[in-house]
């Protein structure tokens, strides 16, 4: 397939630059693939899909505050994206500035564009495109001293107060993402616990987002694409979650992209089994779906390798169609937009 192939047009004004005022007042599409039908209705209304016995499979990530701001001791602006704490002291990152930094060279890191220097790191080595760097100060104190929330680029504005707690889900609690999981930013409390007096289950996966999420497919035919790499967690627990899920009927929702890479990460040897560590699965049509019934998903940008997930669990032209009809509606696209609850096409 072409990338191509994965394209629609967004008139701009459809991106969500900011959330819905309540959490829990974002639309929601609902789109059945196998009987070829959508829905148009609001996000509490996900209850009315879910049964007692299902699972819903959230990933627990917290986004990490990991945009800084300095220069170098020339005194040549730069902005770094931290893409992953390696260590206490230590980092991954991307750099923004005039001439990139070479191994050795001080980093002064400030507040708000400012000037006073207030921590320092160095910059020890290449990885690829990433900057690999050496802190003076604890790097989650250094963020949280002076670190801004890592907005995706299509939002295109500063990040602002209220994005320290709407750029984040409610059940977050393992620190390391660069990027939210956004289909878990509709949920509040009260919905979770609607869910569970109905007698919907609960599991959590973690996937550290990385901004490698943002990264355009930049080749024709999709199979020559590099998926960027993240550092997931399934555990003992959540197998079992599934497995009994399973056995008594029910549906594994995986809320989320990052959670169907999750459990298809570790159910790459025909079961699922607990895994840790890296994955770089790259999930396009044709692939077959092990460990996942219906998907909760945010729309995603024209030619993604998000796009191609979700069209790989229902089908391209459905998915497609189904974007045509959300354009239309006015739908709210992407990481602050609205959600669709997507049940798969035949033989997935």
């Amino acid at each position: 397939m072409k990338t191509r192939d994965f394209h629609f047009d967004l008139p701009d004004e459809l991106i969500a630059r900011y959330p819905a005022a309540q959490r829990d007042q974002s639309r929601l599409l609902v789109l059945d693939a196998a009987q070829h039908q959508v829905e148009h209705r609001q996000f509490p209304e996900l209850a009315d899909y879910l049964c007692a016995g299902d699972l819903l499979v959230f990933n627990n990530t917290r986004v990490i505050p990991g945009r800084l701001y300095g220069h170098k001791e020339s005194g040549g602006k730069l902005e770094l994206l931290i893409e992953r704490v390696t260590g206490e002291y230590s980092a991954l990152a991307h750099i923004r500035s005039s001439k990139s930094p070479k191994p050795g060279a001080r980093l002064h890191l400030v507040r708000n564009h400012g000037t006073e220097p207030l921590a320092e790191c160095t910059m020890i080595d290449r990885q690829g495109e990433l900057f690999e760097l050496a802190f003076e100060k604890p790097v989650i104190a250094v963020l949280e001293a002076i670190g801004h929330m890592p907005l995706p680029p299509y939002i295109d504005r500063a990040d602002e107060q209220l994005d320290q707690e709407r750029y984040q889900t409610v059940y977050a609690q393992k620190p390391g993402a660069v990027a939210a999981p956004t289909a878990g930013l509709h949920f509040t409390d009260t919905l979770l616990e609607t869910l569970k007096a109905k007698g919907v289950d609960t599991a959590f996966v973690t996937l550290h987002v990385g901004a490698g999420t943002f990264q355009p497919v930049r080749v024709d035919d999709i199979r020559d694409h590099q998926m960027h790499s993240e550092y997931l967690e399934v555990s003992q627990e959540v197998c079992e979650a599934v497995r009994t899920t399973r056995e008594r009927g029910g549906r594994v929702v995986a809320v989320g992209t990052t959670s169907v890479r999750s459990l298809e990460t570790a159910s790459r040897s025909g079961e699922l089994a607990p895994y840790a560590g890296e994955s770089d699965i790259f999930i396009y049509p044709g692939y077959r779906f092990r460990s996942v019934d219906a998907l909760l998903t945010n729309f995603h940008l024209p030619e993604s390798t998000l796009i191609m997930l979700v069209s790989a669990f229902a089908g391209r032209e459905a998915v497609l169609d189904a974007y045509r009809q959300a354009v239309a509606e006015r739908y709210r696209f992407f990481s602050y937009g609205d959600a669709m609850l997507v049940f798969p096409s035949q033989g997935v």
